[in-house]
């Protein structure tokens, strides 16, 4: 970044995974090994900051993200959670821990403060409701609110994303979270303006919701030559250019496992 230009930077939610553990798997090197294709998805998008659900790995967890982000890299997770929530970000986590989510005991949620140029922060959540009813992530929704509202500053830039597991956009939830984050009117899409994040593609499970100030200088996502106005909904198995984002290859978000896609946002700040 040259000084004086804005800090741009891409936010990913993920609830990927693959393998018969529901796993993050590493690569073998020529891209044929299906228990990949979460990590090669991840690497392909060239996130800043992932919101990861689900995060467990075949490898020791500083090896995984080494592999598929790069050894810059510092990253989060739930300890001793049979589904662990985590953010991996670029940027320097100065602080993480974990709210108790009041519904669900395999997972709770994540957060980290991460440190930003010009010794700004960003607060990440990362978070995977229930996926059983629209009371239950009502009130969780109630719950992660009310620890924000507690632990973070008023002001602060946030995140908030994974796999909300929202079966449309009127659910009650996004009321109450709208409290603190901007609910998209036009929520990330894919190519051909599917904003469903599940593997058949027919609900929208899975988002990148932000403060109002963060969420005015959201940007157009630019990816291997196509823009996304709000943001990408990325499905290999549409995506018109697959070709240009090695080493994720076309039937990888179909692939055995594999549960839900990315959603992509990409911002840029003063």
């Amino acid at each position: 970044m040259v000084h004086g230009e804005p800090l741009k930077f891409r936010v990913v939610a993920a609830n990927l995974t693959s393998d018969n553990r529901q796993t993050y798997s590493p690569d073998n090197g020529n891209h044929s090994n299906p228990e990949g294709a979460g990590a090669r998805i991840l690497t392909a998008l060239k996130p800043d900051i992932v919101l990861i659900q689900e995060f467990t790995t075949t490898v020791p967890v500083r090896q995984w993200v080494n592999a598929t982000f790069g050894e810059g890299f510092s990253f989060s997770r739930e300890e001793g959670k049979q589904l662990p929530n985590g953010v991996i970000s670029r940027f320097p986590i100065l602080a993480s821990g974990a709210w108790d989510d009041p519904v669900l005991d395999n997972r709770e949620f994540a957060w980290a403060k991460l440190g930003l140029p010009g010794g700004r922060e960003l607060w990440a959540v990362s978070v995977h409701l229930h996926s059983k009813s629209a009371g239950s992530r009502q009130r969780q929704s109630e719950a992660l609110v009310a620890a924000i509202r507690a632990n973070v500053p008023r002001n602060a830039v946030l995140v908030i994303g994974g796999d909300l597991n929202t079966r449309g956009v009127d659910e009650p939830c996004f009321k109450t979270l709208g409290g603190l984050v901007s609910i998209p009117v036009n929520p990330p899409a894919d190519s051909n303006g599917n904003i469903a994040t599940n593997l058949p593609r027919n609900r929208p499970y899975d988002w990148v919701l932000v403060s109002p100030a963060l969420n005015g200088r959201a940007v157009p996502v630019l990816l291997g030559g196509e823009t996304f106005p709000h943001g990408l909904v990325f499905d290999t198995r549409v995506f018109p250019a697959m070709e240009r984002l090695a080493p994720a290859q076309p039937g990888d978000s179909g692939l055995p496992m594999m549960q839900h896609m990315a959603v992509v946002r990409d911002f840029a700040v003063p």
